[in-house]
């Protein structure tokens, strides 16, 4: 209680208590999160279990009862029978785990580069940002959808469903390491003229242990910040790609392959099955993306 109490009593658990959009945006997030973990736990049916499928629940409206069974699905059913609900946390799952894995993935490869190359300078300096300047001239979708075709291209056609999710998780962290590297780079700079770093070069520190154990807690605020935002865009990203049809496959669908899939039965009157999935991606990455912006004006003293 006491950790708790001196955290609400903390700067940022001040601006936090005196922010009412980002208190609704924790509140969402927190929900959504604990829907995709516990989804075994909360839904009703195993909506990717073949055994479980009946086909005469296709179509099925929500909270309709349907007229050959007789069921009732909160947010009614798709083409196959599956309940959309129990689709959408265990879509959830995927979106979470391919954002969350491929924003650590980025993280790891932009800080290293950018933290080398601000400490380091030189010829690797230049290389590294002259790579994501030109990474940068082009739209990071574009970039994923290049690396994603290569590595599937390299991956055996029998494992390629097995590991769609992990050329995905790839794919997008390659497309987004630039910008952790360009703004540690840029915190490095200022960090390795100060003080602590030449007092550290003055009793023998090799330059590893300067980078690390020094200059990479002082320039982490931002990362976090960046890391924050680069979730929502990853969920994004992810959900983009397996929209056009190059994420997730069939057997374990995202939040965006549930999106393409409703998207075919817009117009035939089937609304459910598109609008329920993309709501969910809409508040989810909205959510996680206003903690962001809060995050970096509450941890950035001149935008206070």
């Amino acid at each position: 209680m006491n950790a708790i109490r001196r955290a609400l009593d903390s700067d940022l658990g001040h601006s936090f208590r005196h922010s009412p959009v980002t208190i609704v945006a924790a509140f969402f997030v927190v929900v959504l999160f604990a829907g995709a973990i516990f989804a075994p736990l909360i839904a009703p049916y195993s909506p990717f279990d073949p055994a479980t499928l009946n086909l005469m629940n296709g179509f099925t409206p929500p909270m309709e009862p349907n007229a050959f069974t007789g069921e009732t699905f909160w947010l009614g059913t798709d083409d196959q029978g599956r309940d959309v609900f129990s689709a959408i946390l265990y879509g959830m799952r995927i979106s979470l785990f391919v954002g969350f894995a491929a924003v650590l993935l980025a993280l790891i490869l932009g800080v290293v580069a950018g933290l080398v190359a601000g400490y380091v300078g030189g010829w690797f300096d230049t290389v590294i940002m002259r790579v994501a300047d030109v990474q940068l001239t082009f739209p990071s979708i574009l970039v994923a959808m290049l690396i994603f075709g290569i590595a599937k291209g390299l991956t055996p056609p029998d494992m390629r469903d097995q590991m769609a999710i992990w050329v995905l998780i790839v794919s997008i962290g390659l497309s987004d390491w630039v910008q952790f590297a360009r703004v540690v780079r840029g915190a490095t700079l200022v960090e390795r003229g100060k003080e602590y770093v030449q007092a550290a070069r003055l009793i023998g520190r090799s330059p590893g242990a300067i980078m690390f154990r020094h200059v990479l807690p002082n320039v982490m605020s931002p990362v976090l910040v960046i890391a924050t935002i680069g979730l929502a865009l990853a969920i994004i990203a992810e959900a983009t790609l397996s929209f056009l049809g190059v994420g997730a496959p069939p057997t374990q669908p995202s939040l965006g392959t549930l999106i393409r899939i409703g998207q075919g039965y817009l117009f035939s009157g089937e609304w459910w099955i598109l609008f329920f999935p993309a709501m969910t991606l809409l508040v989810l990455a909205l959510s996680v993306n206003l903690l962001g912006d809060w995050l970096r004006e509450a941890l950035n003293p001149r935008l206070r």
